[in-house]
């Protein structure tokens, strides 16, 4: 099931049908999105994680799509739709 990302780059909110079939976070899907390669940053990521705690891989992410332009990267909430139930719109 898709689910919708949110997220302002260089100044311009944007949206993007995100998948986990497709990236492992919303962060290399918006990477992806813009054309930008984090091959080394996945890697210095993983090591980040196998010596700290993920606090300091959080803000080590931030900082880094902080200065690639990123401003808020979020993924919009489900909506929980009964069995039965249209969407409203």
């Amino acid at each position: 099931m898709s689910r919708t990302i949110v997220y302002t780059y260089k100044d311009e909110q944007k949206t993007l049908p995100f998948s986990y079939r497709d990236f492992h976070s919303i962060h290399e899907a918006v990477a992806s999105h813009e054309g930008i390669d984090i091959r080394d940053y996945l890697k210095m990521e993983q090591s980040i994680e196998a010596i700290s705690d993920t606090k300091t891989v959080r803000e080590y992410r931030d900082a880094h799509f902080k200065k690639l332009g990123f401003g808020k990267i979020t993924l919009i909430p489900k909506e929980n739709i009964g069995i039965g139930q249209k969407k409203k719109s």
